[in-house]
């Protein structure tokens, strides 16, 4: 019984960990550089060896709260699709990227190049196939043109990596509208 409860203690203090690192680089527009590791550790209420145990490098907790920030995302697909329209649902779930891409740039900018390859690449196609579900059903129902699919939006969304961090609030909005805007039906 004392290891079951020391595991889900361990789940406890690793999930409090992820969830402050990822509140803090929320907080700080995605500046994985300015992430205190120690002040992490004191925030979910561990010690800095416990942080270490379960996140040996900073990329290591960085990783984490990627994979976090891409589930949610994924997740975001099925509620905005039953509680709105498909052009709409479509519409907040780029929002809701705008937000995740603010993050991730910040932990792009920490990650090692091939550590960030191979993290990619195990979890990109989740993110397309989410984004291909949101214009399927748009295009379904006559709300998004035909023959636009998710590497179109995608590639449209890397003009998201351009924007200057100190426009990013007003600029990458625009972007979001433009590009909702383009996929309407002509």
């Amino acid at each position: 019984m004392a290891s079951r409860e020391r595991r889900s203690d361990a789940v406890a203090n690793r999930d409090r960990i992820v969830e402050v690192a990822r509140a803090e680089l929320s907080r700080s527009n995605g500046a994985a550089a300015d992430l205190k590791l120690h002040l992490v550790a004191k925030a979910a209420g561990v010690g800095q060896g416990t942080l270490y145990r379960h996140f040996p490098t900073r990329e290591h907790l960085l990783a984490e709260v990627y994979r976090h920030e891409l589930t949610d995302l994924v997740d975001a697909v099925a509620p905005l699709l039953a509680a709105h329209p498909p052009l709409r649902a479509l519409t907040g779930w780029l929002e809701r990227l705008v937000e995740y891409a603010r993050v991730k740039r910040g932990v792009m900018a920490a990650i090692e190049a091939s550590a960030w390859q191979d993290l990619y690449a195990g979890q990109h196609h989740r993110l397309d196939e989410a984004l291909g579900t949101l214009l399927d059903r748009g295009q379904a129902a006559g709300e998004v043109r035909e023959g636009v699919d998710a590497a179109d939006v995608i590639l449209l969304l890397g003009a998201l990596s351009r924007i200057p961090e100190a426009e990013w609030a007003t600029r990458a909005p625009t972007i979001v509208t433009v590009i909702v805007d383009g996929l309407r039906p002509r």
